[in-house]
């Protein structure tokens, strides 16, 4: 098996997660095409991509000069047709099954055979999406654990047909980025979505039954386990549409009522309370997506 060499990423769809990928692809060394639906759309991505490292450099986590260098790597384009020379496609559009397919099977007509396209899901089938392709065995999972560019881990997904070839390039693309792959067979949730989706089901059963308060439910999580992040914040963090939409696709596919969607957590999202991209989910959060409410004793120093 001849190890395929890795010099330029696409990614497919410009949101949250794609710009995430990007720059971490980008800090990697390796060329970048960020290809999106429309001009405006590219212009407003790049946009989104500046302020977002922007906001490391506030934070001392970048210079201006690798902002520029990153930036210098990633071209942004509508043209699918400019993904054809790239050693390797992720696709980061919304987990919408349909789409997805869609999607994948331009991509199959567009790329040369032995080019490996990601598919970037936290629960979909990746055999389902590649049946019917001229080359599903080039289909693979990945599922990037948010924020990309400082988590270490991803998960790597193997389906039904996919080859041992396109498997192996997927790992060694993890590993240039200085994460470590986790390899797994195909099921309903892979690891991560699996374990983490019960968890903050169960969170959010205990603030809707007046057991405790959302914050002191992740404050006892975060120190008790040491956890960065309390399952209910780091739920509004990743987008309560999102966790409920896991949920709901898990319960369909397993039956299993530990994913049966908390009540609590359908109806912030259906008053639009989706966390802290917008504001207010279980807790509020300013432009900069702080916490307003953390307790005055949420990061004690102990010793």
């Amino acid at each position: 098996m001849s190890e395929r060499e890795l010099h330029r990423i696409a990614v497919v769809g410009g949101g949250m997660m794609g710009r995430s990928i990007a720059t971490r692809v980008s800090q990697a060394g390796l060329g970048v095409v960020v290809r999106d639906i429309s001009d405006e759309r590219t212009t407003q991505i790049k946009e989104l991509l500046e302020k977002d490292l922007d906001r490391e450099i506030e934070r001392w986590g970048l210079t201006q000069s690798e902002k520029k260098a990153i930036l210098a790597r990633i071209e942004f384009t509508t043209d699918v047709r400019k993904t054809a020379g790239c050693d390797l496609l992720i696709e980061t559009i919304n987990e919408d099954f349909a789409a997805k397919k869609a999607l994948i099977a331009e991509l199959d007509e567009v790329l040369e055979p032995e080019i490996p396209i990601i598919v970037n899901t936290s629960t979909l089938s990746i055999s389902e999406l590649a049946q019917g392709l001229a080359h599903p065995q080039r289909v693979i999972g990945m599922h990037f654990l948010y924020p990309v560019t400082t988590t270490r881990v991803v998960e790597v997904v193997k389906g039904q047909v996919t080859s041992e070839d396109a498997f192996e390039t997927a790992r060694r693309f993890v590993r240039v980025l200085g994460k470590v792959p986790i390899q797994e067979f195909e099921s309903p949730g892979f690891v991560t979505t699996r374990v983490i989706m019960p968890l903050i089901n169960e969170a959010a059963h205990v603030v809707m039954e007046g057991v405790a308060s959302a914050a002191d439910v992740d404050l006892a999580i975060k120190l008790g386990f040491e956890f960065r992040h309390g399952p209910l914040e780091w739920a509004d963090r990743v987008g309560l549409h999102r966790i409920l939409n896991w949920l709901e696709h898990l319960f369909h596919e397993t039956g299993d009522a530990k994913f049966r969607p908390c009540p609590i957590i359908r109806k912030l999202v259906r008053a639009g309370h989706t966390g802290a991209r917008v504001g207010k989910g279980f807790f509020t959060y300013d432009g900069e997506r702080s916490r307003l409410d953390r307790l005055p004793d949420d990061t004690p120093k102990l010793g």
